[in-house]
């Protein structure tokens, strides 16, 4: 990723930010204090696997919490007027896991973190994930918070097999999770449809004052393990979109998904160029592909984001 920013001429246009460690208080927003006793001690035993995705070593405990703190490291670099923007290229991902368990690659659920770090000082927080996997573990972090927005774009079916376009929260939370399931295939004009005609609009409406993206690079149609068929070219125009919600300072991504070295370098290149006012894609944004029955199946649950 580091090579394709390179590579695309933002080298002048982004510094690195040292990441500190999340505190246990902070960790304890999301997820369990028993679950996360127990992360710890496994991995200071030596870890190994904890389902058939996701396997720690002994050094996997402090790399989840620097990770995680990597978001909460921007969020305070951006308070001081430091960037514009923070992209956080960081491992382990986040968004399976949950507040009780670790699932899908993941271990602390990064973003989920940081939209919790920030709600609880007042902000009012969009989480937007177009990784190509639902992010089950955010969802269910916020499914009864009416102070974090979550939207996920994501291919249905697929793992974790959750997102139905229906889960929609409960309790405060209720119409505060918006899931638009997407067939194999699906191309960056229904994604435009969908956040234009949908996704905006129910944002638009929350109000948000800070943004915040599951930043999966999955959907790109070179990818091993998805089948859906964006490009570069697609991230950049998604995530501009999405920019316009808050005003500079308050944009923050965090790194998800994506399988094929070639076009996760690209495409956090298109997204990093995009956050810094520049465009560096490398592919035209795509059409054509199916989508749109399953994006107006979605659309039909909330009758009234097409009067906002």
């Amino acid at each position: 990723m580091l090579d394709g920013l390179q590579r695309a001429g933002l080298g002048e246009a982004v510094w690195p930010l040292e990441p500190r460690l999340a505190t246990l208080a902070e960790l304890s927003e999301v997820h369990d204090a028993r679950y996360l006793h127990n992360l710890e001690v496994f991995c200071e035993q030596g870890g190994g696997a904890i389902d058939g995705d996701t396997s720690v070593v002994p050094a996997s405990w402090e790399v989840a919490r620097l990770a995680a703190g990597g978001g909460l490291s921007a969020i305070e670099a951006l308070d001081e007027g430091r960037a514009s923007a923070a992209f956080c290229a960081v491992r382990p991902p986040g968004h399976h896991a949950e507040p009780a368990g670790a699932m899908g690659f993941c271990l602390l659920n990064n973003v989920a973190i940081a939209a919790a770090f920030l709600a609880k000082r007042g902000e009012r927080v969009a989480v937007v994930d177009f990784d190509a996997h639902h992010g089950n573990g955010t969802q269910d972090a916020f499914w009864s918070d009416d102070r974090v927005f979550y939207v996920s774009l994501h291919q249905w079916p697929l793992y974790p097999g959750t997102g139905a376009a229906g889960a929609r929260g409960e309790g405060p939370g209720l119409g505060y999770t918006c899931n638009v399931p997407l067939p194999p295939g699906t191309t960056g004009d229904v994604y435009l449809r969908a956040l234009d005609e949908l996704v905006l609009p129910l944002l638009e409406r929350f109000g948000p004052t800070w943004l915040v993206m599951s930043a999966g690079f999955d959907a790109h149609r070179r990818d091993p393990i998805t089948d859906l068929g964006l490009t570069d070219g697609d991230f950049g125009i998604i995530v501009h979109r999405l920019c316009q919600l808050v005003p500079p300072g308050r944009r923050l991504a965090m790194l998800e998904g994506g399988y094929d070295l070639q076009a996760l370098a690209q495409s956090a290149a298109s997204t990093v160029g995009v956050m810094a006012g520049v465009s560096v894609a490398a592919e035209a944004p795509t059409s054509g592909g199916p989508g749109q029955d399953a994006f107006a199946r979605a659309l039909r649950l909330w009758p009234d984001a097409l009067d906002t």
